[in-house]
């Protein structure tokens, strides 16, 4: 089913007799039936104000196309959304509504904040096959917020966006990236510490042990850019040798991307836990290989197939998710990670008020 408009799409949902998977571009491989509502029917950029920093887009509007618009006027989405094709192998092109549905926030999350910080205003259509509008088109509009928060990272469970209003920011004048040589993970959280602490405003901390490097980038205007870089570089010098990279776009899409685990076969997962708890993580962790983001916040790990990361982990204060393995797989662990009782029951709660015959991406998150 591949809906037009809003109004059809509400009609299909209410005449649904059978649980469907929701689709946009389909390159985040979400698992579920056979039948699917694919929304990249619903496209387009509806509302562009660059004066107001604001933009609303049809759920199906590709990403791409987006990136384009702002880029033509000097902006950019802020919280950097991931392209998981490369990762997961899949086609197609991400879609707006997929980036909301997941919530996909990339490296300058730990300054900027993530996807639904930047979310004003939502439409979807419900379980029931009503269409529900929350927020609004401009910032100074926060009637609703909640629920606005709420469609962001709900992977398509609660509701089928139809359209997404977004904040949106002026790209930087100047972007400088510094690299630090480092032995280890703890070497690599206490460079991305000394740049996140300091009052320079760091905009991406991440750490590849493929090549040994902790990555410190600054962005701004020119003069600023060049200021805090002096400041930064004797501060990192004393964990590592430092160098300034040479190619922006790619390094810090290479980390967005994770990029270093594309030609890699195994199970992917996605560990969220406190920065200074990386390096503990890192060695119960016992991974082929891993990837670290946010300040060492976010940690990618790349497994054997059928390996149980979480039993691996044991408790742990954060959360683990399955981004890539085979189907048997994750049906035997879970994508996300098991909520506790109180937890579920409210989860629960709300999926029935919003989905009460429990149609949309059945199964997906417990």
């Amino acid at each position: 089913m591949k809906p037009e408009t809003e109004a059809e799409l509400a009609e299909m949902v209410a005449g649904l007799q059978h649980p469907v998977r929701i689709v946009g571009g389909g390159t985040r491989g979400v698992p579920g039936p056979e039948a699917e509502i694919n929304t990249s029917g619903l496209n387009g950029i509806t509302l562009y104000e660059p004066g107001a920093l604001t933009l609303v887009a049809q759920a199906g509007t590709p990403v791409e196309e987006i990136e384009a618009a702002l880029n033509a006027e000097g902006q950019q989405l802020a919280f950097e959304p991931m392209d998981h094709r490369g990762l997961l192998g899949t086609k197609a092109e991400p879609t707006i509504g997929g980036v909301v549905a997941a919530n996909t926030s990339g490296p300058r999350r730990i300054q900027a904040g993530a996807c639904r910080d930047f979310l004003l205003g939502v439409r979807f259509v419900d379980g029931t096959g009503q269409v529900v509008k929350n927020g609004g088109r401009v910032m100074k509009n926060v009637t609703g917020y909640d629920l606005v928060k709420l469609m962001a990272g709900s992977w398509g469970t609660l509701g089928v966006l139809t359209e997404v209003s977004l904040k949106v920011l002026p790209k930087p004048e100047a972007v400088a990236t510094l690299a630090v040589q480092v032995a280890d993970i703890d070497r690599a959280v206490q460079a991305m510490s000394v740049g996140l602490n300091s009052p320079f405003q760091v905009s991406g901390a991440a750490y590849d042990p493929q090549d040994g490097n902790a990555y410190v980038r600054v962005e701004g205007f020119q003069d600023s850019v060049s200021y805090r870089l002096e400041q930064l570089t004797p501060l990192l010098a004393k964990i590592g040798q430092v160098s300034e990279v040479a190619d922006q776009i790619a390094t810090w899409r290479a980390i967005r991307d994770v990029q270093a685990f594309h030609s890699h076969g195994g199970d992917v997962w996605r560990i969220s836990v406190k920065p200074t708890d990386a390096p503990e993580i890192s060695e119960r962790l016992s991974a082929d290989q891993t990837l670290f983001d946010w300040g060492g916040g976010l940690i990618w790990a790349r497994v054997p197939q059928g390996t149980d990361l979480r039993a691996r982990l044991g408790h742990f204060d954060g959360h683990a998710t399955l981004v890539r393995a085979a189907e048997e797989t994750v049906k035997a662990f879970g994508r996300f990670q098991p909520e506790p009782m109180a937890l579920q029951a409210l989860t629960r709660g709300i999926r029935q008020r919003f989905d009460p015959r429990g149609v949309f991406n059945p199964g997906l998150m417990g």
